[in-house]
Formats: structure tokens, sequence, C-alpha cells
């Protein structure tokens, strides 16, 4: 079952991205804040329509930041559509002279989608949206489920990238994160 237009809440598999603008914080020092707001104004629209380009879905903006998930059946097009967004949005700020760049986190997995709060607004929550926000990232970060969503030929523009390993007591009650 699909709720990506709303009505009741329900779980699925959705494509889960999180994209953030480095720098942001020290380029918003100096700008005024009817000008930042235009700006920002800006990028919401640039990103939003990048996101739609492919099926996906702006859920929320925070800030500099944006939550974006895409259906099960668009979840492919999503993942290749990345760095697409990515170009798109570097640009937007290189256009303004702004050397900030977006940073995407984006991984494929189970939420409950739908309305939430006294207002109703359509969000998603999970384990997996928590995965998706902590990936490791510099640039684009794909988790191995999110990989796995690209045609055999796409993967090539891709390599394994494995963070540094911790290690935690044994008996440290978190679960072990999937990989």
């Amino acid at each position: 079952m699909t709720n990506m237009e709303g009505g009741a809440r329900a779980s699925q598999q959705l494509l889960i991205v999180f994209g953030d603008i480095t720098r942001y914080t020290s380029n918003a020092r100096g700008e005024p804040d009817v000008e930042l707001a235009e700006m920002m104004h800006g990028y919401y629209e640039r990103v939003g329509a990048l996101a739609r380009a492919s099926n996906g879905r702006i859920v929320k903006f925070m800030g500099d930041a944006f939550l974006a998930v895409w259906s099960a059946d668009d979840a492919g097009r999503g993942v290749a559509a990345l760095p697409a967004i990515k170009r798109g949005v570097d640009a937007f700020f290189t256009e303004r002279r702004w050397d900030s760049r977006l940073v995407v986190k984006a991984h494929f997995g189970a939420v409950v989608a739908g309305p939430f709060g006294d207002d109703g607004r359509f969000d998603v929550i999970g384990n997996d949206v928590n995965i998706a926000a902590t990936l490791p990232a510099r640039t684009i970060a794909l988790s191995p489920e999110a990989f796995r969503l690209l045609p055999p030929d796409d993967r090539k523009a891709w390599k394994k990238h494995t963070p540094q390993v911790v290690y935690i007591q044994a008996d440290d009650p978190r679960p072990e994160r999937r990989s």
C-alpha cells in the first residue's frame, strides 16, 4: 500500500533521502534576512522541482536541509536522480557565489507514512528514517539497500566505502546496524 498522497498512516517501503547544505551558517551570516529568505525560497523551489522530476516528494524542509521520499515503484528512479539533484543544487549556490554544496544521504527501507500532528501534515517515521539521516556523507552516500535499486550499468559510477570501524561494549543494548 502506497500512501504518498495522504490518507491514513500506513507501513511501506520508501526511498528516504536527506539533503543538507554545507557551510550554510557561515554563508548565511552575511546575508540580510529578506535576501536570505528569498534565496532559500529559490533553493526550496529548485530542489522540489528536481525531486518531482523523478516522482519524488519533499516531505519537509528544515532550514537548509530537506527530507524527501520516493515510492517503492519510483525508488530506482530516485536513486538514479540523486547526482542530478546534487548538481542542480550545487549550481544554484554557485550562481549566488556561495561556496555551499549539497550533501545527500539515501536509504531504502520501511517507514510509517501519512498524516501526523494536529494539522495532519504528511511525514515519515521509523528506524529506517534514522538510518538515512545518520549515513556518513560528504557528497552522496547510498546505503546498500539504496545502491541495490540501481540498474547494474549505473552501479559502475559508485564505489563501496566502508566507514571507520568503532567498537562498543559487548553488553551495549543498541541493536546491530543493518548493512
